[in-house]
């Protein structure tokens, strides 16, 4: 499969932000992207993005490996000053929510969300995402957002949770990752605004691509696993499990169909 390095003048040309990616760092490898914005004391413009070719320790919820290989994906972290602590889970929905926005207007397929943060196309998980922060007398300092996509990687080893794919798999072509990359940042700049302004909008287009609203779910945590109907998202983002006839407000977790 041939490899191409990312074009940072390709991927300029189509950034359309004041701030999202303007200060913008291009690494080949790193462990993780997360790691380096969470604690490199020199970056601190909101906004700023690091992208890498290859991380060592890439993950994901729960401390599972995300594996990606070199030159086919994207693989970056968005660093943000400026959050409500209140509103740091729509920030995560909103993410997932502007990686399928952006799949759909470059390539016109069909995607679906997994609460918290996974991308899906036809069921199979083409992204996540992974919110990390640091906080400084209880004020959120940092909070980065780690978004892992399958662009044009076609072939995925191991065991997964979720089948995996990508993009081009999907598409059956090869995309543009610097048009891709740039949809989706354009695309965070104005949620982090609705989230401002609008918080209810974004959690009722995110409620519009998942599937799972209304279905018989499992949760599992790293502490036990719980059954119920998936009842709603509230307006802060937590998921609502109708377990009988009491509605229990889940924070953390995997959700599967039953």
């Amino acid at each position: 499969m041939e490899n191409k390095e990312f074009q940072i003048e390709e991927f300029d040309i189509k950034l359309d932000t004041e701030e999202i990616g303007r200060q913008f760092v291009y690494i080949q490898h790193v462990d993780s992207t997360n790691t380096y914005l969470l604690n490199n004391k020199d970056l601190k413009i909101h906004g700023t993005v690091a992208l890498a070719e290859e991380q060592t320790k890439g993950r994901g919820r729960m401390n599972r490996d995300w594996q990606s290989q070199p030159e086919q994906n994207l693989t970056f972290s968005i660093l943000l000053r400026k959050v409500d602590g209140k509103k740091i889970n729509i920030v995560n929905l909103g993410a997932s929510l502007v990686v399928a926005q952006a799949i759909e207007n470059l390539y016109q397929l069909n995607t679906s969300l997994k609460w918290p943060n996974d991308v899906l196309i036809d069921n199979k998980k083409t992204a996540g995402i992974l919110l990390e922060s640091v906080s400084k007398a209880n004020e959120l300092d940092r909070v980065v957002v780690g978004i892992g996509i399958n662009v044009n990687q076609t072939n995925f080893a191991g065991k997964y949770l979720i089948e995996p794919t990508s993009v081009r798999k999907e598409f059956k072509s090869r995309v543009s990752r610097e048009k891709l990359l740039s949809e989706v940042l354009n695309l965070f700049e104005e949620t982090l605004y609705k989230i401002d302004e609008k918080p209810e909008e974004v959690l009722e287009d995110w409620k519009e691509r998942c599937k799972m609203i209304g279905g018989k779910i499992k949760v599992e945590s790293t502490k036990e696993t719980k059954y119920g109907i998936f009842e709603d998202i509230d307006n802060e983002g937590f998921l609502l499990l109708k377990i009988n006839d009491r509605v229990e407000r889940i924070h953390f977790g995997d959700v599967s169909l039953r």
